[in-house]
């Protein structure tokens, strides 16, 4: 269940999923908002080079799945609601307007990938829909996850038991 930027399935066919699934694994991937990146410099800075300014919907190295579609449905609503946010802001300039509001472009994108990664899920048996849905809460849970290393922690610094001292 796993879709690229345009919401067409990426895993539909056994041919295209060996040839995929072999460039992906020569050149990685990294996780970004809403899904995975694959673009190689992104992907060699741990996620922090983005070419195209973290507009990932619109990259074609972009990737999501059924587990990030609260996500994605939060990010359309965040949207709409900044975009009214600035039609009705009054103090600022004009470019600065069009520079902060989200296009409409955008926003037709997200709500597309949304609609078929939906779709696609709905045309699932039930006892299929059930299992997507089950192995999702456990993806989603185990992202929000935090581990611990064991690494050691750093405190405050002691006080100084000689305040007569000068450095």
């Amino acid at each position: 269940m796993q879709f690229d930027r345009h919401g067409n399935r990426v895993w539909r066919d056994a041919k295209a999923l060996l040839d995929s699934e072999h460039t992906r694994r020569a050149i990685g991937e990294v996780a970004v908002p809403y899904g995975v990146c694959t673009e190689p410099t992104n992907v060699a800075a741990d996620g922090q080079d983005c070419p195209v300014r973290f507009r990932c919907v619109g990259c074609g190295h972009f990737r999501t799945d059924v587990s990030y579609l609260p996500d994605l449905e939060a990010h359309l609503a965040d949207l709409l609601r900044n975009r009214e946010r600035l039609i009705a802001t009054a103090e600022a300039d004009e470019w600065a307007k069009t520079e902060a509001m989200p296009s409409d472009q955008e926003i037709r994108r997200i709500r597309r990938l949304i609609r078929r990664v939906r779709d696609d899920l709905d045309g699932l048996s039930v006892e299929d829909k059930q299992q997507i849905l089950d192995a999702v809460n456990v993806v989603r849970r185990h992202r929000t996850t935090t581990v611990g290393l064991g690494m050691p922690r750093i405190g405050p610094p002691r006080p100084d038991l000689q305040p007569e001292r000068i450095a």
